[in-house]
């Protein structure tokens, strides 16, 4: 007769926390990507786009 399979012992309640961890770097990661297009918008709309892109294009041309 064939025996029956053993199932796997459960996980330790100890890797949970580990979760938490990982949620909250996606959140801070979201959050962060917020303030930084926020930002963005706001110097566009502040100085407008010719002087935006200008900015951005220097920024380039000097890692270049």
């Amino acid at each position: 007769m064939a025996q029956p399979v053993s199932t796997q012992p459960e996980l330790p309640s100890i890797l949970s926390p580990g979760r938490k961890v990982a949620s909250a770097i996606v959140i801070g990661s979201a959050a962060l990507g917020a303030i930084v297009l926020t930002g963005a918008l706001g110097l566009w709309f502040h100085y407008g786009t010719a002087v935006f892109f200008e900015m951005i294009a220097s920024g380039i041309s000097a890692c270049f």
